[in-house]
């Protein structure tokens, strides 16, 4: 937990892959969005989480941490801790199904516009929380 140069490379590659879930999504790939989305907040929560001296879970969705140490984040995003918490556990619920599917569901045609429209206005929002407080 003293290596702050770790929350700076997270939340560093999570603006990076934003520029891959774009291209994603300019391809119409509504599951891959969706499922990068998912790493892009993962990323950028993880990250924030480091920033604040608080260890981050080897779990998809922090959620749970992020309620519990609220008082530990910077004040820039303390008051959009549910949101970001509501975020990354939606996304964690579509990680896996994005990816593989299920028998009775193909990702490619399960996956529309709108979820990853969804998807990744979350990320956005999430990592541009998250840089904001990190410059705090």
């Amino acid at each position: 937990m003293h290596n702050p140069e770790l929350a700076r490379d997270y939340i560093a590659r999570a603006e990076l892959r934003l520029r891959a879930v774009d291209t994603l999504f300019d391809g119409g790939g509504w599951a891959d969005v969706v499922r990068e989305s998912q790493e892009v907040v993962e990323l950028a929560l993880k990250g924030l989480l480091r920033a604040s001296g608080i260890e981050a879970p080897r779990l998809h969705d922090v959620s749970e941490v992020l309620l519990l140490e609220r008082d530990r984040l910077p004040k820039l995003v303390a008051h959009d801790v549910e949101r970001l918490a509501e975020v990354s556990k939606e996304l964690r619920r579509d990680r896996e199904l994005a990816f593989y599917g299920a028998e009775d569901l193909t990702p490619s045609t399960f996956y529309a516009r709108t979820d990853a429209l969804r998807a990744r206005d979350g990320a956005r929002w999430v990592v541009g929380r998250v840089v904001a407080a990190s410059r705090e």
